[in-house]
């Protein structure tokens, strides 16, 4: 019986490596789909959930590249972002000094109505609330739900993968 598991082991192994490579090239040709398009979609939402902590400082300059591309394309298209992992901690009011850049990023991105929200679910585990967070950060009830929510209004999902 055991001999019979490591060839399907090892597929399962080599097309994970697939496909997580895949994803993570994947964020761009989703982009680049998306700008050959004649209409715009109603949105983009970009879901950012890693285990890593850190992930921000790679995530938040990605999703503000993507932004720029759309809004290029399509000055009008609605764009919002939703941090659910471990990673969202980065964006609390603690962290602005050690984290400068990428709280830099997320006031530019507010600013040009591109909303950024924080699972308060996650935070809640954590012992953290909404007065952890600057105002420019929304901490929604949850972030899974929050994307649902913008499903449903028509926005497009892509999740960001660390390139």
């Amino acid at each position: 019986m055991h001999r019979f598991r490591f060839p399907i082991l090892l597929s399962l192994f080599f097309t994970t490596l697939l496909f997580s490579g895949l994803g993570q090239a994947g964020n761009q040709a989703e982009i680049d789909r998306l700008l050959a398009r004649e209409d715009a979609p109603f949105g983009v939402v970009f879901e950012i959930v890693e285990g890593d902590g850190d992930a921000l400082q790679w995530a938040i300059p990605t999703v503000n590249d993507y932004v720029k591309q759309l809004r290029a394309r399509f000055p009008d298209i609605g764009l919002a972002v939703v941090s659910h992992g471990s990673e969202q901690f980065g964006l609390m009011k603690s962290e602005q000094k050690d984290n400068a850049q990428v709280h830099k990023t997320v006031q530019s991105l507010v600013a040009s109505d591109v909303p950024v929200h924080v699972c308060g679910t996650h935070a809640s585990w954590r012992g953290k609330n909404a007065s952890d967070f600057p105002d420019y950060v929304d901490v929604a009830p949850a972030g899974p739900t929050e994307i649902r929510n913008y499903e449903a209004m028509g926005y497009v999902l892509i999740e960001i993968s660390k390139p």
